[in-house]
């Protein structure tokens, strides 16, 4: 499947230029159409910069991490954003729990020629605030889709507020729809890795930053994980049973991943056949 057959899919195809990531200047709304304007004021955001580029970042969420990060002008998780744009070689990068874009300036710069980044955002509001970072930065290199990832095809219900309504921002997360913590959630679609991205493509990074969803990410992308070997940067929540777990030592360990290293939050899993037996 094609992604741009998924509703809700933005596919930039590569400029004529051949740029892989686009540019922008160091001011954060120098050069804004006004169309870009009446867009970004309608989505209740503001626009900031740092070393990568430009973000629209919600105002919904600015008491969020990564948000204050953007608006100081700083670079949330650059360790794990320089390990990714090193460790990518000339594949794709599948980046989930993508927010309002703060990887994507910097990814889409750093993947090879020819290679794509694969973004995916749940988040209604996110989804499109990281869709207008796309446009800020001129991006021709990335598919951005408003879904969530899991192991099939369906619909999901995804808290996007807490309690008191105040935005979870990045840290939206899934919930059982019998769980009672319906309040301040929606639907969301959820797709698979494999359907999305497809066979035809080489994946180097498989990313997941989706706040306890990681099985179910992982099982939909199992037959790319198989054929690619991708290098896998999980942010596990404290408290998870995932790695130590049977289900993730019977379908990733087993193809000869191993742990190499700790990036931020993330753990890093390496496969000995993609390294050539140094993990």
């Amino acid at each position: 499947m094609r992604a741009g057959t998924i509703p809700g899919t933005m596919t930039a195809e590569p400029s004529a230029a051949g740029t892989p990531g686009g540019s922008s200047g160091p001011s954060s709304e120098a050069g804004l159409s006004a169309k870009q304007r009446e867009e970004l004021a309608a989505l209740n955001c503001t626009v900031s910069h740092n070393m990568h580029g430009r973000y629209c970042v919600p105002l919904s969420s600015r008491h969020r991490p990564a948000a204050r990060k953007i608006l100081a002008h700083e670079v949330h998780e650059p360790r794990t954003i320089a390990y990714i744009t090193s460790h990518c070689d000339d594949g794709d990068v599948v980046h989930a729990g993508t927010y309002f874009g703060d990887f994507l300036p910097a990814l889409s710069k750093g993947v090879a020629p020819g290679a794509r980044v694969w973004a995916f955002e749940p988040n209604p509001e996110n989804h499109r605030c990281a869709r207008m970072t796309l446009e800020l930065n001129g991006i021709t290199n990335t598919t951005l889709t408003n879904t969530g990832l899991g192991s099939r095809q369906d619909s999901r219900l995804l808290r996007t507020s807490d309690a008191e309504g105040l935005a979870l921002g990045g840290a939206s997360r899934i919930i059982a729809r019998e769980s009672g913590e319906t309040a301040g959630a929606e639907v969301v679609r959820m797709v698979t890795v494999d359907e999305v991205v497809g066979p035809a493509r080489k994946v180097s990074i498989l990313h997941l930053d989706v706040e306890g969803h990681e099985q179910e990410a992982l099982s939909g992308a199992l037959n790319t994980i198989r054929r690619c070997r991708p290098v896998l940067i999980l942010e596990v929540l404290p408290g998870s049973t995932l790695i130590g777990g049977d289900w993730f030592t019977d379908n990733v360990l087993c193809l000869g991943y191993a742990k190499t290293t700790d990036v931020h939050r993330n753990s890093v899993f390496s496969c000995k056949a993609r390294d050539g037996g140094n993990s």
